[in-house]
């Protein structure tokens, strides 16, 4: 069987459009999961993401263990931090925020999570981070502590989002930040993609299917829609091919 990377890897070369629904254990209700699943289930979406920039102990590997009885869609960590890794999932997003400087998002917290990952059979995708400026100050920056690009910027961006393929990154994931006022430019994404030999990821910020459309025309090859998906469940019908 395919790796995760590998179909995603697959799906770019081919201009295939993916979709992440990302589900932060500290804002689901896990009664609802079976429910909120069965729309995953029947919507456009590839993948799903789970992850926080804040999560108790033991949630997330809770959270995943529901999700995994109520569908075949492949579960992929998204973790705010070490504790949020559970081997009960069928991958993980090994983020390095490189739009920061502090070493404890470069390095420190990957050395941190060796012996926990270690223990799993996780696949694990080393992805460059990259937090962009969106009208509102994300969680990932009051967690990290780290300031998010900025989105005039755009050199900077490109030349950081190369440097991290350059580095041996899988993945580049250009974040707005959940609940982000605006969504990340089309120039923005235009000129990463255009600099870049592996899949994008965008996320933050869409909450239209005309966004939707216009981040997968500017280069993205998986969009990551959470706060959209909160606050609006009617969200999947209006993104229907």
């Amino acid at each position: 069987m395919n790796s995760i990377y590998k179909k995603i890897q697959a799906s770019a070369l081919k201009g295939e459009k993916l979709l992440a629904v990302l589900i932060d254990p500290d804002k689901v209700v896990i009664e609802k999961v079976p429910r909120f699943i069965s729309k995953i289930n029947q919507s456009v979406a590839t993948h799903i993401f789970v992850g926080g920039s804040t999560v108790d102990e033991n949630d997330t590997e809770h959270l995943v263990e529901e999700i995994k009885k109520h569908t075949n869609v492949p579960v992929i960590l998204f973790p705010g931090d070490v504790n949020q890794i559970t081997g009960k999932a069928d991958g993980l997003l090994f983020l390095s925020l490189i739009s920061g400087r502090d070493p404890n998002f470069l390095i420190g917290k990957h050395v941190e999570s060796v012996s926990k990952l270690l223990q799993t059979a996780l696949e694990i995708i080393p992805t460059g981070y990259i937090l962009i400026e969106s009208g509102n100050k994300s969680a990932v920056e009051r967690v990290t502590n780290t300031q998010p690009m900025s989105r005039i910027d755009v050199s900077q961006i490109t030349k950081t989002a190369k440097a991290g393929e350059l580095l041996g990154m899988k993945l580049i994931y250009l974040e707005a930040g959940s609940g982000a006022k605006s969504p990340i430019s089309e120039d923005i994404i235009k000129s990463v993609k255009n600099k870049l030999s592996i899949p994008l990821i965008v996320g933050g910020g869409i909450k239209s299917k005309e966004q939707l459309e216009r981040t997968y025309a500017s280069g993205a090859n998986l969009v990551v829609i959470g706060t959209a998906l909160e606050e609006d469940e009617t969200f999947f019908e209006k993104i229907k091919k």
